[in-house]
């Protein structure tokens, strides 16, 4: 009996020194939670703060935080699984110690401390799923500011796009109405190549029936010759009319 009293008071002290280090465990836990609670609420002023506080926080103390987060969050599960088998362990004394009329000494501390691993179970519990929706609005807030991060560079980047897209399209602009300009150029010269061979041709065909027929020719030249002289006299008759009605005027 007085080892099976032994055995009660050992499961007894297991129990209070894993509730102690789960107290403490949980205590160092939750102020993880109000420091990350902290730097959400300081991250999260607008305006510059916001760039120099995630700017100036390195890279290490994030990784550093979610380490000491993983890291406590498993061994409070560790230390909470061993008071759930000492708990257990308990149970089974208080069963086989009376199974007709258990103390009511033995059940009443038996609840106790299952109430304590409830508590502690529900405080880790609510704990954690605090600090992992902080960790997954940091994570968010982090993604939006490298999103506009991104799209201030690509916008800078899309005016230059659009200037050089404008400054290109001057150019094709310009070379296009060049190419135009030499189109009318070369077409006035063909055309202009084109009169010059008809009237050389017509000059061609005059030539030919000229030397065809040089009768034609001599008359055309006695009629020229005769207009030439035609006009030669009316042009001495009416110069001399107009010295002899000159002289008689001035006398």
């Amino acid at each position: 009996m007085a080892d099976m009293g032994n055995f009660w008071e050992d499961l007894r002290k297991q129990a209070r020194q894993l509730e102690n280090e789960i107290d403490l465990k949980l205590v160092s836990f939750s102020k993880l939670g109000t420091n990350y609670s902290s730097h959400k609420e300081f991250g999260s002023v607008p305006g510059e703060g916001v760039q120099s506080q995630s700017e100036s926080a390195p890279l290490i103390n994030k990784t550093s935080s979610e380490h000491m987060f993983e890291t406590m969050a498993m061994e409070i599960e560790q230390l909470v699984s061993k008071l759930q088998e000492v708990n257990d362990r308990m149970a089974d004394y208080t069963q086989n110690i009376s199974v007709s009329s258990p103390s009511a000494a033995l059940l009443h501390t038996l609840q106790r401390h299952r109430d304590i691993l409830q508590d502690y179970t529900h405080e880790f519990q609510k704990t954690k799923a605090n600090i992992t929706a902080i960790r997954e609005r940091e994570d968010l807030m982090g993604s939006v500011q490298r999103d506009i991060s991104a799209y201030k560079n690509s916008s800078g980047l899309n005016r230059r796009s659009e200037l050089y897209l404008k400054e290109h399209d001057h150019i094709r602009n310009s070379e296009r109405m060049i190419d135009d300009q030499i189109s009318v150029a070369m077409m006035t010269k063909d055309n202009m190549e084109s009169q010059k061979k008809m009237l050389s041709s017509i000059s061609q065909k005059m030539n030919s029936v000229a030397n065809r027929f040089p009768l034609i020719n001599t008359l055309m030249q006695k009629v020229n010759l005769r207009k030439r002289r035609d006009t030669i006299i009316i042009a001495s008759v009416i110069a001399t009319c107009t010295i002899i009605l000159l002289l008689y005027a001035f006398h």
